[in-house]
């Protein structure tokens, strides 16, 4: 979870920016695909697919089902942070600490693994075989 200061596409782009520079040389192994909805925050997400191999999709107004697992996520988001509430309220403290939680919550979905496990499994996985 990343703070985005406004809902503009530069917020989100340079937000963007912070997490491909955490992944650097392997981001196109780790960040295959990215659906988001059609708000326009997202306006210039496509341009990602200039820079890199990261394929953008773009999820019909009025279908959240195509994006389930996004959805279900916020839901949980929404446990401690509810909708209308302002982000400002909250630390980064705060904030990171919904994040360990639910990517520490096993999911039916992941054969009762958590988001965690997988991910860091993922990525040891790519990182051995660029060695």
């Amino acid at each position: 979870m990343i703070r985005i200061p406004g809902r503009d596409p530069n917020g989100v782009m340079n937000a963007l920016s912070t997490v491909r520079s955490q992944f650097e040389e392997h981001w196109n192994d780790i960040f295959k695909t990215i659906t988001i909805d059609n708000g326009s925050e997202f306006s210039t997400l496509s341009d990602l697919e200039t820079l890199s191999k990261t394929l953008v999709y773009f999820a019909h107004p009025y279908t959240s089902c195509e994006k389930g697992s996004v959805e279900r996520h916020n839901g949980l988001i929404r446990r401690f942070i509810p909708k209308g509430k302002r982000i400002d309220s909250y630390s980064d403290e705060q904030i990171a600490q919904v994040e360990l939680w639910c990517n520490g919550l096993p999911r039916k979905l992941l054969g009762y693994r958590t988001p965690d496990e997988l991910f860091e499994a993922e990525l040891d996985r790519i990182y051995s075989c660029a060695t």
